[in-house]
């Protein structure tokens, strides 16, 4: 499975790693893993596997993912946390918008979006922003000439 290859490329934390383990077995939020009630699992699992793609080098300790969720979308933001930093990032993942974007249609003419969640999984992200990003320590801030907590330029 895609994530377990991501997750092992990664640089993140065995205590996030065992979170990540342990939500692909029971599906709910646990300490490192936060989101609200209304995400499907399977959308918060291909939103965690792009977050590993992304960020293969950061030192990932927890995720806080705030979306909603509807058949052929899933959008919001999320906060990843690292020791030193916290990254905000807005994303939007569309499997009609991938159906539309390999000119797949359905039966009735539809976009296919089943095909497309189904042959791309999480591979359907039509939007991956990130926001910006706000160290955690002193010392790292002071490096940067920014006060902790303030968001570091890009």
């Amino acid at each position: 499975m895609k994530i377990f290859q991501m997750l092992e490329r990664s640089s993140a934390t065995e205590a996030f790693r065992d979170a990540v383990e342990r939500f692909l077995r029971e599906g709910r939020p646990n300490e490192r893993i936060a989101f609200n009630r209304d995400c499907p699992a399977l959308k918060v699992e291909r939103w965690l596997t792009k977050a590993l793609e992304e960020y293969p080098e950061l030192h990932i300790e927890s995720i806080d993912l705030r979306a909603s969720s509807g058949c052929e979308y899933f959008r919001g933001t999320a906060e990843v946390h690292t020791a030193a930093e916290m990254r905000r990032v807005s994303f939007h993942w569309d499997c009609k918008w991938k159906a539309q974007q390999m000119t797949w249609a359905d039966y009735f003419g539809f976009p296919d979006q089943i095909r497309a969640a189904r042959e791309f999984g999480y591979d359907c992200f039509r939007s991956w922003h990130e926001e910006g990003m706000m160290l955690k320590g002193v010392e790292m801030a002071g490096e940067l000439g920014v006060e902790a907590g303030e968001p570091v330029p890009a």
